[in-house]
């Protein structure tokens, strides 16, 4: 198509760049599990060492997620949530604990 089709191909870019520059990223929630076996303290050490998280909202958490089943410990980008959760499972399962952490578009 040529330039002059009334301008059409010219708003329609301009349109889109507008829209690409101000829509923001898919943010995803991380979930961690609750199970019978993993010690409380290992999922407050977890939630320190990968979330940046001090001792009593760890704590907090920890509990939460120990009650209720699960809790959202963080949101993130995709590929933040992507990292945190291989990071939180691969410590898990090198210290030999059945923790689940999981990710789900918020």
């Amino acid at each position: 198509m040529s330039a002059d089709d009334n301008g059409n191909g010219s708003d329609a870019s301009i349109l889109t760049k507008t829209r690409t520059r101000t829509q923001r990223p898919p943010m995803y929630k991380v979930l961690l599990l609750n199970d019978d076996y993993t010690p409380m303290e290992f999922v407050v050490h977890i939630l320190e060492r990968f979330f940046g998280l001090n001792h009593a909202q760890a704590f907090e958490i920890m509990l939460t997620v120990h009650k209720k089943g699960l809790a959202v410990v963080g949101v993130f980008s995709f590929e933040v949530a992507e990292t945190k959760v291989a990071q939180v499972m691969d410590f898990a399962r090198r210290h030999q604990h059945p923790l689940q952490c999981t990710m789900e578009k918020e």
